[in-house]
């Protein structure tokens, strides 16, 4: 096998940073442009730590596209507006469309999560017109809710939309992310809603495996080796009117532990055989 991605999807197979999370920016953007693969999803703190500026010559002279930057949002923190403004920045710079927002879990010692989710609102209400200045979409990811109480307050598509809805779609929008969502059982109707509405503004892919191990946060599964039906989801936001990236996002020890052409080349091949 060669690595390189064909067929009707090719276009839109973007790799997820953090899916090779030890590959060093340079050797990514290179591995990308060998293998056929046009898009990235970037990290704040690797770009960071290259400097934004010469991550975005890197990527846009190797003709590669930004398809997101990861992550702004965590609104419990007493800095969040001023940090979210600085990703926003970021985004711009880079030439990222969407920034991620995963809106982060309750403030410590507190138990009101309709109290953390309303300050979710009332953060994203501040935020996105300096979004729409700056030319950055806001993408409201839902995470499953195990992540709850320390990280994502939002848990289902639903809500994610809920809090997209007030604001105009090129501002603020939702991400579908399969490791997510393959629970949630409006999900499906929740599509038809977001994409009446414009909102699907990015699709991730990972699978849900059993066991999960015993790092939660590293337990996503290689397409394929798990329960999510990865090609349901993607004809489901094509009949929305999706046809943007795809991003294959993974947090796994064992897919870090590879070099990182060799887990490029693996996800070439799941893409391909379980998503395309």
């Amino acid at each position: 096998m060669s690595g390189e991605v064909s067929g009707r999807l090719s276009g839109r197979l973007s790799l997820n940073q953090w899916t090779t999370r030890h590959w060093p920016l340079p050797d990514l953007v290179e591995g990308c442009a060998a293998a056929g693969v046009s898009g990235v999803g970037l990290w704040r703190e690797p770009v960071s730590e290259y400097g934004v500026g010469r991550a975005a010559k890197l990527v846009r002279e190797a003709g590669l596209t930004v398809t997101s930057l990861c992550r702004g949002g965590f609104f419990q923190e007493p800095d969040a507006i001023e940090a979210n403004r600085r990703a926003i920045d970021e985004a711009a710079e880079l030439g990222a469309p969407l920034l991620v927002l995963v809106s982060g879990g309750l403030p410590p010692g507190s138990r009101d999560v309709d109290g953390a989710r309303q300050n979710v609102a009332d953060a994203i209400a501040e935020l996105a017109p300096y979004a729409g200045e700056r030319g950055v979409k806001l993408g409201i990811e839902p995470l499953h809710p195990m992540y709850a109480s320390d990280r994502c307050v939002v848990s289902t598509l639903g809500q994610a939309l809920d809090l997209a809805l007030p604001h105009p779609p090129e501002q603020v929008g939702i991400c579908v992310d399969t490791y997510h969502l393959w629970w949630d059982p409006l999900v499906w109707t929740d599509l038809v809603r977001a994409g009446d509405a414009g909102r699907i503004a990015i699709f991730q892919v990972a699978d849900w495996i059993t066991p999960l191990p015993e790092g939660v946060l590293t337990g996503r599964g290689m397409l394929g080796d798990g329960c999510v039906e990865l090609r349901r989801f993607r004809r489901a936001v094509e009949a929305e009117g999706y046809v943007g990236p795809i991003e294959v996002e993974i947090f796994n020890e064992e897919l870090w532990a590879m070099p990182g052409a060799e887990a490029l080349a693996l996800v070439v091949e799941r893409f391909a055989e379980h998503v395309a």
